[in-house]
């Protein structure tokens, strides 16, 4: 299985921005336009980019098509997105607007009947659902929303059963305790995941500092790593990150 290194840009009010644990009042604001940044990580060799509409929620919809057009148009990146996505026609405006891959992630786990509808649609290899879980006091990985503020009857292994059985390709699992916090990624998460679904392409994401986070994340079983504010810090480059 190869392993992808995946740059991630997380947009808000047409800023480069990151969110500590998901909070929009803990937000930290980095110089230089989008796009800039974005042509500095496409002269890497980099192949995906992950972007990420931060303003969707505020907005109800998909509000980047329009960078996202330029990203296609001036980068050889292959781009998975989302943001507000809640119906087929979401889908259809990204992937038209150049978009691989639509990230389908709130409604991934509210309505999940509805959701492998659309694996079914567009085929798997054009989304990617993002699933969220923390951990709770028994050891079992839920999977909150709005804002990680509000409890779902759902499990992270019970989600992936189901959406693997509907032919789910692409996943992107993010371990809460970890976003943002730069304390490495939850490698024993992603070593049982990858044990129990052995066919589910796992990206892993959520507190990588270093390049050995990466390293751990591929012997764990990732097929992927996000990388947001490490490489937007500085604490390693891309092309460091690529070599690994």
């Amino acid at each position: 299985m190869t392993f992808t290194v995946i740059p991630s840009i997380d947009i808000r009010d047409g800023s480069v921005v990151r969110l500590t644990q998901g909070d929009y009042t803990r937000q930290t604001t980095y110089a230089g336009t989008p796009l800039d940044t974005i042509r500095e990580y496409a002269a890497t060799g980099a192949e995906w980019l992950h972007l990420v509409d931060l303003d969707a929620a505020r907005e109800g919809r998909y509000t980047l098509a329009p960078l996202l057009g330029e990203i296609t148009a001036h980068t050889a990146f292959k781009v998975q997105t989302g943001g507000g996505v809640r119906n087929e026609a979401a889908i259809e405006i990204i992937l038209a607007a150049g978009a691989s891959r639509v990230v389908v992630g709130t409604l991934a786990v509210r309505e999940p009947e509805r959701v492998k509808k659309w694996l079914a649609t567009f085929g798997p290899e054009r989304i990617t659902l993002a699933l969220d879980t923390r951990r709770d006091a028994q050891g079992v990985y839920r999977m909150p929303v709005k804002g990680w503020t509000e409890a779902t009857p759902y499990t992270l292994e019970g989600l992936l059963e189901f959406y693997a059985d509907a032919g789910l390709r692409h996943v992107l699992c993010t371990d809460i305790a970890r976003d943002g916090m730069l304390t490495g990624f939850n490698l024993e998460l992603y070593h049982s995941l990858a044990e129990r679904f052995p066919d589910l392409r796992i990206q892993a994401s959520g507190g990588v500092a270093s390049i050995d986070d990466i390293r751990g994340a591929r012997d764990a079983g990732a097929s992927g790593a996000i990388l947001g504010r490490a490489l937007l810090e500085g604490r390693f480059t891309l092309i460091e990150a690529l070599a690994c």
